[in-house]
């Protein structure tokens, strides 16, 4: 028998069917399974960093913001939901096994980003340009690609070109 026929048992796995009774086939997206690896996890706080910092185009100048930016216009109520949603990247990592050293440069990105983005005119546009949750997520990714936790995503080392 092959496992990757298996059915999946276990705590988070539930059959889906559609109308009719049949299983449906194919999976979600990665950021709504319920899958907790390691790569199913950085998927998520992956997608969740795009939604945040970089999801839409500002037509004419060509520079990319989220939700966070988006957000960060209400006063006051909108750092704090940033924050907050910020703070569960760094939650997740902590979950993940990230050392104490990441997760306080994680947290002073996250507090840095919140506390200057509360200022009414130029914190909207540095929260526009700063992208914490990005580059928490890359943080957390070189940490856990030179950890061993996670295949790298990229071919280290240099080209060299053989003429032949």
């Amino acid at each position: 028998m092959d496992f990757t026929q298996a059915p999946q048992a276990g705590r988070f796995s539930r059959a889906e069917t559609m109308s009719g009774g049949e299983a449906r086939s194919g999976g979600r997206p990665p950021f709504l399974s319920a899958d907790l690896s390691r790569e199913a996890s950085l998927a998520r706080l992956e997608t969740l960093a795009h939604l945040m910092d970089t999801a839409f185009v500002i037509p004419g100048l060509n520079r990319r913001v989220g939700f966070d930016a988006l957000i960060g216009l209400v006063p006051v109520i909108g750092d704090v939901a940033g924050m907050v949603i910020s703070s569960f990247i760094v939650y997740e990592a902590k979950r993940l096994g990230a050392p104490r050293w990441l997760l306080a440069r994680m947290g002073l990105n996250v507090a840095f980003d919140g506390l200057i983005g509360a200022v009414p005119v130029a914190g909207d546009l540095f929260d526009a340009a700063f992208k914490a949750n990005r580059r928490n997520v890359g943080l957390l990714r070189r940490w856990m690609e030179r950890s061993g936790g996670l295949r790298p995503s990229e071919i280290e080392g240099t080209a060299t070109r053989i003429d032949g």
